[in-house]
């Protein structure tokens, strides 16, 4: 059977809340037997990438950052680590905040915030980030077997609400192409930077196994009432 136009993916178990909910409780009893922490989605390198990123731009440290579908919590021990202050980790698996929340103190990172929270109904104090950081969530949503469609458009407003004007999305998808990615993110955002990452070869064609992308959020263009303000 065909997939619909707007289904680029057929519809998996990685996609659902009650599979994340499973795999996050395994991990924490994991971390609680022997204290491993778990995998790292696109590997310890991925993280390099989006810290060097930050640095290469000068992004202050003091900017708030968002991590939507932190997992386990490691990306922002890392970006703790390298001296930023304002970190904020959401994830709807109660289990992975869980996770994170042992993580975080294992490492000593007080400073992390953490809460459970849905980013496709984000409530309102997520607001205000200048920086939000997506490595697998989108992937995940986009698999979702009830309506992938509709909640990748309540994704990209959801992060229209979120961050700032002018701030930064950095996303790294395994599903998705660049071109794919720009299209998804047409409405609210421009494309700043790709940013490098692992290629293969395959029959003699050259790609990329994992897209990693910066977007910018657009300006909110004054509207004809607050001309007349």
């Amino acid at each position: 059977m065909a997939l619909p136009a707007d289904e680029p993916f057929s519809p998996s178990v990685l996609g659902t809340r009650e599979h994340w909910d499973a795999a996050y409780e395994r991990e924490l009893q994991t971390f609680q037997d022997i204290g491993d922490t778990g995998e790292i989605w696109f590997g310890e390198e991925s993280m390099v990438r989006i810290i060097r990123w930050l640095e290469k731009h000068k992004v202050p440290l003091d900017s708030s950052v968002l991590d939507i579908g932190t997992g386990n919590g490691v990306l922002l021990v890392e970006l703790a680590k390298s001296g930023y202050m304002n970190l904020t980790g959401i994830d709807y698996s109660p289990s992975a905040i869980q996770l994170s929340e042992k993580v975080r103190e294992k490492e000593g990172m007080s400073n992390i915030k953490l809460k459970v929270e849905d980013f496709l109904a984000p409530s309102a104090e997520l607001s205000g980030f200048d920086i939000c950081i997506d490595k697998g969530t989108f992937d995940a949503i986009s698999l979702d077997p009830s309506d992938a469609a509709g909640k990748r458009k309540l994704y990209v407003a959801s992060l229209g609400r979120v961050l700032k004007p002018e701030g930064f999305f950095l996303i790294t998808s395994c599903n998705w192409t660049k071109e794919e990615l720009l299209n998804e993110f047409r409405e609210g955002f421009e494309i700043l930077e790709e940013l490098p990452t692992p290629k293969f070869c395959f029959g003699g064609r050259i790609g990329n196994s994992v897209t990693a992308l910066v977007f910018q959020r657009k300006k909110v263009r004054p509207s004809i009432l607050d001309k007349l303000d």
